[in-house]
């Protein structure tokens, strides 16, 4: 979900199925300003759903689909370190991401958590140059999803990390709040970018 941003809130969820195959869902205005953007080359399928979140519990999360239907409850859950970690970086600047070698660190960290070996930053299936940047995460170990009538099981964590496009997903279930950015390096391509917010033409 991302609340805040240049083209209005949207929500998204992701699916990949047992062959590989990846699809973004958008609960959103237009998938062009949102997720399928910047990794719809990456995706079999892209397309408009209807998307719930609902806390049912202090750490407990329910999402639902309308089509392809989905019924997902995920419980949240801390550790004495994650919280610490969490603490700090709730507190370090957004600029300390800039710094390749302080996101590398931030890399290895989340290997030591179990999220395996995380690319937090680099080039996304669009093309542009992308950081994620969670500045707190919760560990998913209980969870339960009926995806379109297929029970997917329990969370687990894997060995090798899967990858959507070539950008390494975490191992394990993981909850994130934080932010991102897409560095757009075309001047076009920026210029109609800064002009949809507005509804203006682009100009250069």
């Amino acid at each position: 979900m991302f609340p805040e941003n240049d083209f209005g809130p949207y929500r998204t969820l992701w699916h990949r199925d047992a062959n590989g195959r990846w699809a973004i869902y958008v609960d959103g205005a237009r998938l062009d300003t949102a997720f399928p953007r910047y990794y719809g080359a990456a995706c079999e399928h892209t397309g408009h759903a209807r998307i719930g979140l609902v806390w049912s519990g202090p750490a407990t999360l329910r999402v639902t689909m309308d089509a392809p239907s989905l019924e997902w409850t995920l419980t949240a859950r801390s550790k004495p370190l994650l919280s610490v970690l969490n603490a700090v970086g709730a507190r370090m600047p957004v600029s300390t991401w800039r710094s390749a070698a302080l996101v590398h660190a931030r890399e290895r960290l989340a290997d030591a958590l179990g999220m395996g070996h995380l690319q937090l930053s680099g080039v996304i299936p669009s093309g542009h140059t992308g950081t994620l940047m969670p500045q707190r995460m919760c560990y998913i170990d209980q969870a339960h999803a009926v995806f379109d009538g297929i029970d997917l099981g329990n969370p687990i964590r894997i060995v090798e990390n899967l990858k959507f496009g070539e950008v390494p997903l975490p191992a394990r279930g993981a909850l994130a709040i934080g932010q991102a950015v897409w560095e757009i390096f075309d001047p076009a391509e920026y210029a109609r970018t800064r002009a949809e917010p507005a509804g203006e033409s682009p100009s250069l």
